[in-house]
């Protein structure tokens, strides 16, 4: 699902890639769900993604 999200390369470059793929899982999710557009479903999941990588370091 990676490729619907390339045009919002930027927004990816630079996040750590455990998270640049979390959020990338999360966004698709949520354009299969709710009614997002990819933008976005790109920045919410680039916001519970970068939740998610703090919650796991601790």
């Amino acid at each position: 699902m990676k490729e619907i999200f390339n045009e919002f390369e930027t927004d990816l470059k630079d996040l750590k890639p455990k998270v640049r793929e979390k959020a990338i899982e999360i966004a698709s999710g949520l354009l299969i769900k709710k009614n997002y557009t990819r933008q976005d479903a790109l920045k919410e999941g680039i916001r519970q993604a970068e939740e998610w990588f703090l919650d796991l370091e601790g």
